[in-house]
């Protein structure tokens, strides 16, 4: 099995799963064939012709909007055919039909792989790209590439940093810690003094732990399509074992929750105090308002600061998610589908109705730039320029990730081992040989060559 066609066959198992049925219609898909699309907004031009898209930014009707009555020479017919794993369960279903699939898809950038294996996604590298291509940063490219191929036209990503209680760190004379064991030590700190966890470790979010694994100078994955059916898969290296140890020592000395994130008892425990941190992206304070955090007991005691590092004289910038605009090989016309990905949340009005209501954070190195942006006062974070303090540093020293076509296999078999460290039936070391073994076999299984 080592052509690209077997590949794209055993990725489809893994991404499978029980898929939602698509209709053409119903849902905006193109296919190839637009003429019965159903928009969810209104055309400006219904002369023009019309490219199908499915994205799930909840402003995104403005954005279309936007874009359509700037272009007569192009519209877009968009649907929100769900968001996440909604949308991507429907996209795999028109993908594997062959058909009902939009002419252009927004996808969290460790996705692409999974579908570009399939042969899904139309490279981008001469169909726009070098006209964009200074636009955003070498990392921003990377993590919408595979191999020498561009799948997607970057829209927003998620810088990290450590957002943390200003009421916690003055009440336990905690200063925002530089490093990891300064971060353990303020975290002893408090937990003696009868305080809070300092953070938490949770099973259910591997994208964060896979960029701690990053910051520390692992190189879990390594893949290129042009090496047909090949794949390294190093996750028991050293610097892995170490990130797994230093959590799951702080989970054994009661230093950090290990509950769930993004559930309405984390919520609960965040705005009750029950953390004195939250390590997570710029997208963090849209989330957390969002959810109810930061009104009425919490309110301005929020602050940000750039996350802790292993060594301060070699620092490394990480990102949790992100998404992007790719190009269905179903779409009708590639080239006009290729300018409404590149352009569609391009124009100054989107990008700043995007990040001024919190939507995105852009990867768009103009609005990175502005003095606008980087002076802004976040209100969540008491009027802090957090975008030049924390987020811009962090988007700008970034260099990217490499997902694979196994990636949603490799997060579920994370998440078991992150629960057997919270559990404590395992070690960090241990998970990590674990983990390097459960890959590695089902990546054989699925047709690979592990390097």
């Amino acid at each position: 099995m080592n052509t690209k066609k077997s590949i794209a066959a055993a990725v489809t198992l893994v991404v499978a799963g029980a898929l939602v049925a698509c209709s053409d219609g119903g849902t905006g898909g193109g296919g190839g064939d637009n003429s019965n699309a159903t928009c969810t907004n209104k055309l400006v031009n219904t002369d023009a012709p019309v490219v199908t898209m499915w994205a799930w930014y909840p402003n995104m009707e403005e954005v279309v909007d936007n874009f359509n009555k700037a272009h007569d020479d192009v519209q877009v017919c968009w649907t929100n055919a769900g968001a996440g794993g909604d949308e991507y369960d429907k996209f795999q279903t028109a993908v594997s039909a062959g058909s009902g699939a939009p002419d252009v898809v927004m996808l969290e950038a460790d996705r692409i792989p999974t579908f570009q294996a399939q042969d899904a996604l139309v490279d981008l590298s001469d169909l726009g790209y070098q006209d964009v291509k200074d636009n955003f940063s070498a990392g921003a490219w990377k993590d919408v590439s595979v191999g020498d191929g561009v799948y997607g036209a970057p829209v927003d990503g998620g810088p990290m940093g450590m957002i943390y209680r200003t009421d916690v760190f003055d009440t336990y004379g905690i200063t925002p810690p530089t490093t990891w064991d300064e971060f353990e030590a303020a975290a002893q700190k408090v937990k003696d003094a009868g305080g809070p966890y300092f953070a938490s470790f949770a099973a259910n979010q591997p994208a964060y732990v896979t960029a701690l694994m990053y910051q520390s100078g692992a190189q879990p994955f390594e893949y290129d399509p042009a090496n047909e059916g090949e794949i390294g898969i190093d996750l028991d290296s050293d610097e892995i074992k170490g990130v797994l140890d230093y959590w799951s020592g702080l989970v054994e000395k009661g230093l950090v929750g290990t509950e769930d994130q993004f559930t309405p008892e984390y919520i609960a425990g965040v705005i009750n105090g029950d953390y004195a941190t939250y390590l997570s992206a710029a997208w963090a304070p849209g989330y957390l308002q969002g959810a109810g955090v930061g009104e009425g007991a919490d309110a301005a005691v929020w602050a940000t600061a750039p996350m802790p590092q292993w060594d301060t004289g070699n620092p490394i910038a990480i990102n949790w998610g992100g998404s992007a605009f790719s190009v269905t090989k179903q779409a009708k016309d590639a080239k006009l589908a290729a300018k409404v990905a590149f352009g569609v949340y391009a124009d100054p009005a989107s990008l700043d109705a995007g990040w001024k209501n919190q939507v995105i954070f852009p990867l768009n190195l103009t609005v990175l730039k502005s003095d606008e942006f980087q002076n802004y006062e976040v209100p969540f974070f008491s009027g802090q320029q957090a975008n030049k303090e924390v987020y811009v540093p962090a988007a700008d020293a970034y260099t990217g990730m490499t997902y694979t076509p196994l990636g949603q296999y490799y997060y579920s078999a994370l998440t078991k081992q992150i629960a057997a460290i919270n559990e404590g039936s395992t070690t960090g070391s241990a998970a990590a040989d674990a983990l390097q073994a459960d890959v590695v076999a089902y990546a054989k299984e699925q047709g690979f060559t592990v390097k």
